[in-house]
């Protein structure tokens, strides 16, 4: 088969840094089989094309979409693309990531060309959170491209039943598909990490929908009950340091250790050496860092958000979003009772193995494979 996959970005040359890493694993999967263009709609200002996983990415670049209008234009380029690589060779997919203008790129190249389209929900596409700014329902522009790349897409996909709750909504057919992690490369360690002094691991973005001052309010209480405990923060920093102040404001610099934004690697590692992951968003799609936990060995306590939700309580942990008392308690229990948490762990990787990327890329094949047809409106 030839593939066409739609995404806004994730996919940096370098292959580490401005990449989500289970994007470049499917890619990589599905090149072993087949002929794989990725379309990035912002990875680089300038238009450009290089090889990256055994696909080809065809950055569409141009200026940032700031209204209905700008998005567009770069739809409208968008298309050109692909229409002029399909005139080269046939495809017979098309996989927008992201119900927004990569979606919306895919199903409309979809209905132009005759060619069967999915669109996988894998952001905030369906939230709105005013508080902070956050989703996909906020403003009219996105509340658009959205509602139309679900009612154009022949299939539609969510990547965990926390998300395809409400995606079923809209689309009474939508399937779940979840976006599993590379197990070859998230494995657990030899033998489980010693405790105390006790680890504890946070792998996200600095920002608001990750929801930090509710992860460190948990760790300062955890702290003090528990004062051989250390949180390790991996992530990008863009909060201009604001996080970091509160763990001083709060006494926990010693006890707290920011590394910044870290590849995949770097994650695997940090993530044998501890004992907990956790998770405080207001909001998610995944986590895929809980996946690579899972797949470590590592179980998570974290807010009822996606996976998270799903899992619990076999596999997971689950606590209410901003309740940091809540997930403060949940994490002393488990590090209390080394039994419930290597039990824990277990479930959550026999999860990760059954739902792994191979698995991931298995299920988008045969939905490539199917007949497919772009939905009437």
């Amino acid at each position: 088969m030839k593939i066409g996959i739609v995404t806004p970005g994730g996919f940096d040359r370098s292959g580490q840094q401005r990449v989500i890493p289970v994007f470049l694993g499917l890619t990589e999967r599905l090149a072993r089989r087949h002929e794989v263009h990725v379309y990035t709609l912002e990875q680089y200002p300038q238009p450009c094309d290089y090889p990256l996983c055994g696909a080809m990415v065809h950055n569409i670049g141009g200026e940032a979409s700031r209204g209905l209008l700008r998005a567009a234009r770069r739809v409208r380029r968008t298309l050109r693309a692909l229409v002029t690589e399909h005139r080269r060779g046939r495809f017979d997919a098309l996989h927008g990531l992201w119900a927004n203008e990569s979606g919306l790129s895919a199903v409309l190249a979809g209905r132009l060309l005759g060619v069967p389209t999915v669109v996988s929900v894998v952001g905030g596409e369906l939230v709105a959170l005013p508080e902070i700014g956050y989703g996909g329902q906020l403003a009219r522009k996105n509340r658009v491209i959205v509602a139309w790349s679900l009612r154009l897409a022949g299939a539609v996909t969510a990547a965990s039943d926390h998300m395809l709750r409400p995606l079923r909504q809209r689309r009474a057919d939508a399937r779940l598909v979840p976006l599993g992690v590379d197990t070859y490369r998230f494995t657990p360690p030899d033998s489980s990490p010693p405790g105390p002094p006790w680890r504890l691991l946070h792998v996200a973005s600095l920002n608001r929908v990750k929801d930090q001052p509710t992860l460190l309010r948990a760790f300062q209480k955890i702290h003090a009950a528990e004062p051989e405990t250390r949180l390790d923060i991996l992530g990008e920093d863009t909060l201009n340091g604001e996080i970091q102040r509160m763990a001083r404001d709060l006494s926990l610099e010693k006890a707290v250790t920011f590394y910044g934004f870290q590849p995949s690697d770097a994650v695997a590692g940090a993530l044998r050496r501890s004992h907990l992951l956790l998770h405080s968003s207001l909001s998610e799609a995944g986590p895929w860092v809980m996946l690579e936990a899972a797949a470590c060995g590592v179980p998570t306590v974290g807010t009822a958000v996606g996976h998270i939700r799903d899992l619990a309580p076999e596999a997971a942990v689950a606590v209410p979003i901003g309740d940091h008392e809540s997930l403060a308690g949940a994490a002393l229990a488990l590090l209390r009772e080394d039994p419930v948490r290597q039990a824990l762990g277990q479930r959550a990787l026999a999860w990760s193995h059954a739902h792994n990327l191979d698995r991931t890329a298995a299920e988008f094949e045969a939905l490539y494979a199917v007949s497919l047809r772009p939905a009437q409106g």
